[in-house]
């Protein structure tokens, strides 16, 4: 399991339907503070966790 989809399920657990939004918010703040790549590691995670929801609504 890829280090993104680790993240992803940890958030998932911990924030449940609201780990996307802060996905989203880390990588904002990553990304205003000029962290690049940090910031594209947390939309990937943001990605896996849309993922994740959407495997758990059907």
């Amino acid at each position: 399991m890829s280090d993104v989809m680790k993240y992803a399920r940890a958030l998932y657990e911990a924030h449940g339907d609201k780990a996307e939004a802060e996905a989203a918010q880390r990588a904002r703040k990553y990304q205003d503070a000029g962290e690049v790549e940090e910031a594209e590691q947390w939309r990937k995670v943001r990605l896996a966790i849309n993922q994740l929801r959407g495997a758990h609504q059907g």
